[in-house]
């Protein structure tokens, strides 16, 4: 069986961070959590795989995912990896254009959307 690409969730709420990595490892994603941005950030230097796609959360303390995406981007080895904004915050059109996400998942999550978004990765090769 082929293995499913990695897929890295950083959410500070540990509810729902637990939810999506147990969901995504369910279908079979070797999925990582972090709880605020700068924890992404350290996960991903000590990751020997990067991941294929990361979920991230807006509104985290410590460093939020506007700070977290801006670092990333900035950053050569991490910035191709596309990003799939879940947020509960609605009026960011801008925010998003400057942010560059692949795609938006508003809270509540409908989690069969996510799991189309993220099937769509792991077929993108």
């Amino acid at each position: 069986m082929v293995q499913k690409p990695r897929v890295l969730v950083i959410e500070d709420d540990e509810d729902i961070r637990e939810i999506l990595v147990d969901l995504l490892q369910d279908y079979g994603y070797q999925s990582t959590g972090a709880v605020h941005g700068r924890d992404a950030l350290d996960k991903l230097r000590d990751m020997s795989a990067r991941p294929k796609l990361i979920l991230l959360d807006l509104m985290m303390p410590i460093m939020d995912g506007r700070e977290f995406r801006e670092k990333q981007l900035a950053t050569p080895e991490l910035a191709d990896i596309p990003v799939v904004i879940i947020s509960a915050f609605r009026d960011g059109e801008r925010l998003f254009e400057a942010l560059k996400p692949t795609a938006f998942v508003p809270k509540p999550i409908d989690l069969q959307r996510l799991l189309q978004i993220v099937e769509s990765f792991a077929k993108a090769g």
